[in-house]
């Protein structure tokens, strides 16, 4: 991470509502072993750790802020089916059992969050019902057909198509030509999530450390790992930093893009007026490059994100620049203050398939890393693969993400991000043409 980033959490909505604002934990200032030493304190790490300890390995955490400091603690709490982007991309090289797995594993995905956030009965305001958003009818008879192979997988929860005329059904504008409704995805409070997940971790003997970033690493049978008043010698090592792994690891910083995401949430709304916002209390996404997502959270703000910036410089008011987006969908928010803005990076991957694997070069270093925006549930999963694939040492998901090539963003780090921001404007103005 940068050496200037604030060691305290994004002054966003969810900090200022955390559940647990005693949870913390001391800095690394000693040498200590174990078998797996995990870098980062986000959904990744968090849930790798959970399931190697669960499996009766000694784990040790280190995070380089706070738990959840990341994109896991600020990212819009929607709960969404699926990892990657177009995965039939990917028949060439997996086959058609082998992508067919991958859209299970995006179901279980959230299965996965569902059971932990039960299991260890983590207060976090879960709520479920989601509803992609039509821009425009290709996107609709893009829903039909989604709706149609998710009942092929074996899908059990409700889904139900909506028409032009019966969008107000799931939200109070205008902007849109219809929908699809999904009852087995959702929303939650991400920041409470992780932190409910850190004590679950900790209290399965995980040892947990703040305020520790990596300095150095030294690769061997034995994988040592530096920070600057601490040492960890493990057998494995676990990289789980996303945006956040800059050059920490150059044979994988390379192939994930930090890209900066941005929320506003407005002051708490009269109940009936959010309700009007989003009757069925709702996540809703749109379906545009540079998507629109929205959400009311458990006091009646609306939380409305998206805006994501390739060039890697933030706005310099990030409620100035997300509010005209906001009355674009909700004019009748004309006259409603906004309270918290904040953004925060998330990791983008060429292909948009989330990169979970092993270093060739040291096959005891396993990584995961690059979720596009969609991490809430794929780093859940990936914590599941990667405690198989350490401890068990076998894990078919796991080796199917590990084939998957991925490449390096060309431009070096100072030029990946306008390569990409050109490309991403590209994008954009196909959708307008």
């Amino acid at each position: 991470m940068p050496a200037h980033a604030p060691e305290q959490h994004a002054a966003s909505y969810y900090a200022a509502t955390r559940n647990r604002p005693t949870l913390q934990f001391p800095a690394l200032r000693e040498a200590v072993q174990a078998d797996v030493c995990i870098v980062g304190g986000g959904f990744s790490g968090l849930n790798t750790a959970i399931e190697l300890a669960e499996r009766g390995l000694s784990v040790v955490l280190l995070e380089a802020r706070q738990i959840g400091w990341g994109a896991s603690g600020r990212n819009g709490g929607q709960l969404i089916r699926g990892v990657g982007h177009e995965v039939e991309r990917f028949l060439p090289l997996l086959g058609e059992d082998g992508v067919r797995e991958l859209k299970l594993m995006g179901l279980e995905a959230v299965d996965i969050v569902r059971q932990r956030i039960k299991r260890h009965a983590i207060d976090c305001d879960l709520t479920w019902g989601y509803c992609d958003l039509a821009n425009k009818p290709a996107d609709l008879e893009g829903f039909a057909a989604d709706a149609e192979e998710l009942r092929s997988l074996g899908y059990r929860h409700e889904l139900r198509l909506l028409q032009p005329g019966q969008m107000h059904e799931v939200v109070g504008s205008e902007r849109y030509v219809g929908g699809l409704i999904d009852m087995g995805s959702g929303h939650l409070h991400p920041l409470n999530l992780a932190l409910g997940e850190a004590a679950a971790a900790a209290a399965l003997g995980v040892r947990l450390y703040e305020h520790s970033a990596v300095t150095r690493i030294e690769h061997g049978p034995q994988v040592s790992v530096h920070t600057a008043q601490g040492q960890v010698r493990a057998d494995t090592l676990v990289l789980a930093c996303n945006a956040y792994l800059n050059d920490l690891e150059p044979a994988i910083g390379g192939k994930v893009l930090p890209a900066g995401s941005y929320i506003i949430a407005s002051e708490p709304l009269n109940p009936e007026h959010a309700h009007e916002l989003i009757p069925q209390n709702m996540a809703l996404s749109d379906q545009r490059v540079a998507l629109d997502y929205y959400r009311l959270s458990a006091d009646h703000r609306l939380l409305f994100g998206g805006a994501c910036h390739y060039s890697g410089r933030d706005p310099k008011d990030i409620a100035a620049y997300m509010r005209p987006k906001m009355l674009k969908v909700f004019p009748q928010l004309a006259n409603v203050r906004i309270e918290y803005q904040w953004g925060g990076m998330i990791g983008i991957g060429a292909n948009r398939l989330p990169q979970i694997g092993r270093l060739r070069e040291h096959p005891n270093v396993y990584y995961a890393q690059a979720y596009a925006g969609h991490g809430l549930n794929a780093t859940h999963l990936a914590g599941k693969l990667l405690g198989e694939a350490i401890a068990e040492q076998h894990s078919r998901g796991f080796e199917l993400f590990a084939q998957v090539p991925h490449i390096t963003f060309p431009g070096g780090r100072l030029l990946r991000s306008p390569l990409l921001a050109l490309g991403m404007l590209w994008h954009r103005l196909k959708e307008l043409s």
